[in-house]
């Protein structure tokens, strides 16, 4: 993927993650609807960004993206259990996303909760397989950096702050911490997993960690900013079939102001693409990942 432009390289990545899902899921359970449900959200469309980072990293240091498809499947797994349960009523309550209805809305809450569920305890089988890398002590840190990443130490304590905070003021410090462990954990579990994959050094290790911390805050600022300019992505435009619901998560623009919100994503990317030069011309794709987050339109 690094010989390809970056949006060729995201779109080869969404193909070939998107396939390795299906493949590691059943086609059938006939005993329940829970099969149906995780493959309804899994294999939903998406810009795959936290498996294009994990296997960005890895080729960069020198593993091919081809072995390291296991890990970016359970990685992606772990994300749609986030966005499933999030979408819940009582978390978001949304009941569309990406044009379609919500799992919860699909299936049923039950249904969508155990879906959700069931993702992110098979993202943990894959990873502790055997057949996603033969040596037991990667397999066990990949284990260990996803978890943590995943928990009360980054996603789920992000999504805690973030239902404590709905409709409150809050302080810019504070809500950079709640947008580091909401979205940048997984980041950065993905960056680090792709260097455990390559063998990289701590060094190079750490880098490609603080890279992903300031793409991951940047990637929440700039979703925030098109939320603000009544930009849809991934969730549907709200109209008056679908009213906006009354629970309002914490935003930069509301805390900062639109104009020191973008001159924020400049220092981001600044200092995101810092943490590169130790990778020199091999990261090439991961500057312009970082230009392609800070200037998106949806």
């Amino acid at each position: 993927m690094l010989s390809k432009s970056l949006s060729e390289a995201l779109f080869t990545c969404a193909v070939l993650t998107k396939k390795k899902m299906d493949d590691l899921l059943p086609n059938e359970f006939s005993e329940s609807q829970i099969v149906a449900a995780m493959r309804y959200s899994a294999l939903s469309d998406g810009k795959k960004i936290r498996p294009f980072l994990l296997l960005v990293c890895a080729e960069i240091l020198g593993t091919p993206a081809i072995s390291a498809l296991d890990v970016a499947a359970a990685i992606e797994f772990v994300h749609v259990y986030s966005l499933i349960h999030d979408d819940l009523p009582a978390m978001d309550d949304d009941d569309f996303r990406r044009g379609n209805p919500t799992c919860h809305k699909k299936f049923n809450e039950a249904t969508a909760i155990l879906a959700g569920d069931a993702l992110l305890t098979y993202a943990f089988e894959i990873l502790a397989d055997s057949k996603t890398h033969k040596d037991p002590s990667i397999r066990c840190e990949l284990i260990k950096i996803l978890a943590r990443s995943a928990g009360f130490h980054g996603m789920v304590g992000g999504q805690m702050l973030d239902l404590e905070n709905l409709n409150n003021k809050i302080s810019k410090e504070k809500l950079a911490n709640l947008h580091r462990l909401k979205t940048g954990e997984l980041f950065m579990a993905s960056c680090e997993m792709g260097a455990v994959l390559g063998h990289a050094t701590m060094q190079e290790r750490q880098a490609l960690r603080y890279y992903a911390h300031d793409i991951g805050l940047a990637f929440q600022i700039r979703d925030d900013i098109l939320d603000h300019k009544g930009v849809s992505f991934g969730k549907i435009e709200l109209d008056e079939t679908h009213p906006k619901k009354s629970k309002e998560n914490a935003s930069i623009v509301d805390v900062v102001g639109m104009d020191h919100a973008l001159q924020q994503l400049v220092l981001l990317k600044t200092q995101a693409t810092e943490h590169l030069k130790i990778f020199g011309d091999k990261a090439k794709i991961l500057h312009e990942l970082a230009d392609f987050v800070v200037t998106r339109e949806r």
